[in-house]
């Protein structure tokens, strides 16, 4: 298994490398929080296909870059999520959720969106639109399940559960492994779904999936 130091140098060279397709990622949540705060409703199936892509690009990446561990883990729970929309989300439309969890995932959404952490930079101005969100583990899934969080679950606990407990591992091997002490707020955000899609209120909102 390659040491902390050997794993940390490939993420930031990984963050370092693709700018510019963190800047699609960028463009392509912005996109989907304006459409969201606007008003649109997208079906659940359609959202779940949606968040579920990012996780493939960090796999793609991850195996590009000598990284089969992760490029194996995002690849299976991309696509686990993806299968999830296809085949278990309803063409309901999504809901935002209770106040809490709304707020939670919002405050989860910026920590990914500006995850000040591996980029090589001066000023905090590209933290804006080039973080390495979509590009490696740990600002990927704030962002997945931030998003998750606001719009309830999207309606299916076992959706929930899977970047939940994903984000678990990352949150922890993140802080606690790599030193990366600002993952503990992905640990945080995941709990929280988890916690959120095993409660009495989440179970109502995703109607017991």
């Amino acid at each position: 298994m390659p040491t902390p130091d050997e794993i940390l140098r490939g993420l930031r060279d990984i963050a370092n490398t693709w700018r510019i397709l963190a800047i699609f990622w960028h463009v392509y949540f912005g996109l989907l929080a304006v459409l969201l705060l606007q008003g649109a409703r997208p079906p659940r199936n359609v959202a779940g296909v949606l968040l579920g892509l990012p996780l493939l690009s960090v796999s793609g990446l991850a195996w590009i870059h000598g990284n089969p561990f992760n490029g194996t883990v995002f690849a299976v729970s991309g696509i686990a999520l993806i299968a999830l929309s296809t085949r278990r989300l309803s063409h309901d439309r999504v809901r935002v959720a209770p106040w809490w969890a709304a707020a939670g995932g919002a405050l989860l959404f910026a920590f990914g969106w500006v995850y000040p952490h591996f980029l090589d930079t001066s000023s905090f101005l590209p933290y804006l639109y080039s973080a390495p969100m979509g590009l490696i583990p740990c600002p990927t899934l704030s962002v997945v399940i931030g998003s998750a969080l606001i719009l309830g679950g999207l309606g299916s606990r076992a959706y929930s559960l899977v970047i939940g407990v994903t984000g678990i591992f990352y949150g922890l091997f993140g802080s606690v492994r790599l030193g990366v002490l600002i993952d503990w707020v992905l640990l945080f955000g995941a709990l929280t779904i988890v916690f959120f899609s095993l409660s009495e209120r989440g179970r109502d909102n995703t109607n017991a999936k």
